[in-house]
């Protein structure tokens, strides 16, 4: 599993006319958007720990986790993450899992942020989402396991 994990201080998600996810930091200064990619050989296990990696990854103002400063997070799934673009200029999609798999996976990650203690927020599995954010910093980055 992969996630591009950017910290902001807003974000949010559209699907067609309709707002469906937003995040905006009240008590601590920043939140967390999420994008995962699932590839065929993930499982439970490797959701739970990525879950448990971007909620103690200390990102956030003076060196503090999401779990420490009870930042929001914004998930939703991005399967162009397990992109090949090796060779040529059309990227293959080989790596990532197909919806039925993937799908649960996500869900998997975001029930363990859940059960971990985080206010998490969720896009769309699946369809075409708009995303909108203000990253700060920049701070973003790639974590796999």
């Amino acid at each position: 599993m992969r996630a591009l994990v950017q910290r902001v201080t807003t974000a949010s998600i559209r699907v067609g006319d309709a707002e469906v996810a937003r995040i905006t930091p009240r008590d601590s200064r920043h939140g967390l958007l999420v994008l995962v990619g699932v590839t065929h050989s993930d499982d439970e296990a490797k959701a739970a720990l990525l879950a448990k990696k971007v909620w103690t990854l200390r990102i956030l103002e003076g060196e503090r986790s999401a779990a420490e400063q009870d930042a929001p997070l914004l998930v939703a799934s991005q399967f162009t993450l397990m992109a090949d673009t090796r060779r040529g200029r059309r990227p293959t999609w080989s790596a990532a899992a197909p919806g039925p798999v993937a799908e649960p996976l996500v869900g998997a990650f975001t029930a363990a942020l859940r059960e971990l203690g985080a206010t998490v927020e969720t896009g769309v599995f699946g369809e075409h989402m708009e995303i909108s954010l203000v990253n700060d910093g920049p701070v973003t980055l790639l974590i796999e396991v």
